[in-house]
């Protein structure tokens, strides 16, 4: 994984948004950006427990999963079936950004083509069964469940055909 700057674009923006509504939040009262500091900080600790063993989990998959294997089926040479099967993984990746991001970091690093990575994502934005189950079903109804799934099948393979066709790595 390449080594990247503690203050990257998207710190940048991120704290100079931070920043503002703290400013935005102390003009409407002094002891807001106090108690939205609070809650934040909060919410470090709700999620450290989670964040560092996926992170470990990604390094320990980028040195299991043999590069030559992911170069072989999912490499610059790899067609349409490498599209079709990481839209069918995007599908099937449990969990939040904390396991997919990280996976897909691996994933490049191991010599993953653009193509199947943004189809993998892709798909995983869409179709994360396991929000389905837990979200959309209980709550909206497996009607309404078919009825967004079934015309969005074919975007995370229209996106990683688009990307291999107009992207060359």
């Amino acid at each position: 994984m390449p080594r990247r700057s503690l203050f990257d674009l998207s710190t940048l923006v991120l704290a100079s948004l931070a920043v503002v509504a703290a400013l935005v939040a102390y003009r409407r009262d002094p002891g807001l950006p106090w108690i939205g500091a609070r809650t934040g900080l909060s919410m470090v600790w709700f999620m450290l427990p989670r964040l560092v063993p996926a992170l470990i989990l990604a390094g320990m998959l980028q040195v299991l999963i043999p590069q030559e294997t992911v170069a072989r089926y999912f490499g610059r040479e790899s067609g349409l079936s490498a599209i079709l099967m990481a839209s069918g993984a995007g599908i099937l990746t449990p969990g939040g950004p904390m396991v997919s991001v990280p996976l897909l970091v691996v994933l490049a690093n191991s010599g993953m083509a653009l193509g199947p990575l943004v189809a993998y994502m892709t798909s995983w934005s869409l179709f994360g069964v396991q929000r389905i189950i837990a979200w959309e079903a209980p709550l909206m109804g497996w009607r309404f469940v078919v009825i967004r799934v079934l015309p969005s099948l074919a975007f995370p393979i229209i996106a990683g055909w688009l990307v291999k066709l107009y992207y060359h790595e």
